[in-house]
């Protein structure tokens, strides 16, 4: 047990606990994204979960290759 944040393993936010792992580069932002982090796995590489929710939905379908049919 953690003698700081007397949990085990450590509290994220401990400053015993360890570093976060790295496990992918988000393709538009080329931020790291972190174990258990969410994430979309596209054609054109990773994409971090704030990327995708700063995109607008038009800029994403363009981004998976779609695009809005008009009536």
């Amino acid at each position: 047990m953690c003698s700081m944040c007397f949990m085990t393993p450590c509290h994220p936010r401990c400053p015993n606990a360890p570093e976060p792992v790295v496990v992918r580069t988000c393709s538009r932002c080329a931020d790291g994204i972190m174990e258990g982090e969410a994430y979309l796995d596209s054609d054109e590489g990773p994409i971090c979960e704030e990327c995708l929710s700063d995109m607008t939905v038009k800029e994403y379908l363009e981004y998976v290759g779609e695009k809005l049919a008009t009536a």
